[in-house]
């Protein structure tokens, strides 16, 4: 079980829990040498990268250097690309290409009025002194309130947002939802002043609203080389995250218990444990590590849609450039879930082949901070070992509907 134990470095865990789970797993699905075929595969197509991008010194800094300097010629293909895409600026350029590039484009959604009807239950007084209105009827009678709701999180306080969900969001029934398209918005100028603050705490100028099926853009300018690219690969993700999510309103709108089950989505919840059987994966929709490196979750089984969301962004982005001879991003397709252990001094480091774990090292390394990224890769080589286990990502995703309200998934 040499692969087991190689792949257990990678994930930092212990390799006899990757060797029973391989056991038990094998016996379960019928599909034996995963692990074997999936060391492999990692190795080679490590080999194959680092030929392509021309690094040919074996360790972890040299390979870290060259990664970062493909993100750095990637993201100036990139803004030459977008220099040919109609928009007054490469923001109103990066909504245009957005939508044209991804692949997710209908859900089922909260129904617009409803935008309305919490604003009126829950009037903000912080918003309504910010944009000069006496009074939320004024406030609705004169500004596009999905706008107004996106920018809800940039005023508000966390305590008040919370308060606000847990009252607003209790009564939805299926029947406040409908189809309709996925929704790309960037903010106005209104919003530049409160939207800096949200900017310099996420550290990225994208969010979302996934009940509404919208995502938005503040635009805001960073100039540091490969916050573009992160945030733009971060739109096409939140389209698939959003396609997910929507999946399972649809889903829920079929059963009892409905608005629990809808905030209990909107909350991200993960169930709290330690351990779990052998052959158990839990279903983590949040990256732990940013939140603790020490969560015991970390060093389980787990699958985590959001590798999904990423998967699907990356190749939307990938078959798009595939067909450009000025665009090279292609590289990036399928390395999410791909790492390796690199010397270091003397010791073995680990180093992430993920787009967005490496823009965000070259973020890093223009700020001067040297920090160097992998938790994308983690969560993505879980799923990915559970999609060969299961037989692909439809499988995958199929197990992840049907057991996502129990935290967990079970053979």
């Amino acid at each position: 079980m040499f692969a087991a134990e190689k792949i257990a470095k990678v994930l930092e865990v212990n390799p006899q829990m990757l060797k029973e789970l391989d056991g038990k797993m094998s016996e379960k699905t019928g599909r034996s040498g995963v692990m074997e075929k999936l060391c492999d595969l990692n190795e080679r197509t490590i080999a194959s990268t680092l030929d392509k991008i021309n690094s040919k010194i074996m360790e972890a800094n040299h390979v870290r250097g060259a990664l970062r300097k493909t993100i750095f010629n990637h993201e100036k293909q990139f803004f030459g690309f977008l220099a040919g895409v109609p928009g007054a600026n490469e923001f109103e350029k990066s909504v245009s290409l957005a939508k044209k590039i991804s692949t997710a484009t209908d859900g089922f959604f909260l129904k617009k009025d409803y935008l309305k009807e919490i604003l009126k239950e829950r009037p903000s007084q912080k918003l309504l002194d910010y944009l000069g209105y006496k009074g939320i009827d004024e406030l609705i009678k004169n500004e596009d309130v999905l706008e107004v709701f996106s920018a809800l999180r940039f005023i508000e306080s966390n305590d008040w947002m919370h308060e606000t969900f847990e009252k607003a969001y209790s009564g939805f029934k299926a029947s406040d939802f409908e189809e309709r398209p996925i929704e790309l918005k960037m903010l106005g100028a209104k919003w530049l002043d409160v939207s800096k603050k949200f900017v310099a705490k996420k550290h990225h100028n994208v969010s979302h609203l996934k009940e509404f099926g919208v995502i938005f853009l503040n635009p805001i300018k960073e100039d540091v080389p490969g916050k573009f690219l992160r945030d733009f690969a971060l739109l096409l993700h939140y389209f698939h995250e959003i396609d997910f999510y929507s999946k399972l309103f649809r889903r829920y709108s079929k059963e009892k218990n409905f608005a629990e089950r809808f905030k209990k989505l909107l909350r991200g919840d993960v169930l709290e444990t330690n351990k779990v059987g052998v052959g158990e994966w839990l279903i983590v929709q949040r990256y732990l590590a940013k939140e603790n490196p020490a969560d015991p979750r970390l060093f389980l089984p787990r699958v985590n849609p959001e590798s999904m969301h990423w998967l699907r962004g990356e190749r939307d982005l990938a078959k798009f450039a595939l067909d450009r001879n000025d665009l090279d991003l292609e590289l990036w397709h399928d390395l999410d879930w791909v790492g390796g252990l690199f010397d270091d001094g003397g010791r073995e480091e680990l180093v992430s082949f993920d787009l967005e774990d490496n823009a965000m090292s070259l973020v890093s390394f223009m700020e001067g901070k040297e920090k160097f990224f992998t938790y994308h890769q983690r969560e993505a080589m879980w799923t990915r070992i559970f999609e060969d286990y299961v037989g692909g990502e439809d499988k995958t995703e199929e197990l992840l509907l049907c057991n996502f309200d129990k935290g967990i998934i079970k053979f």
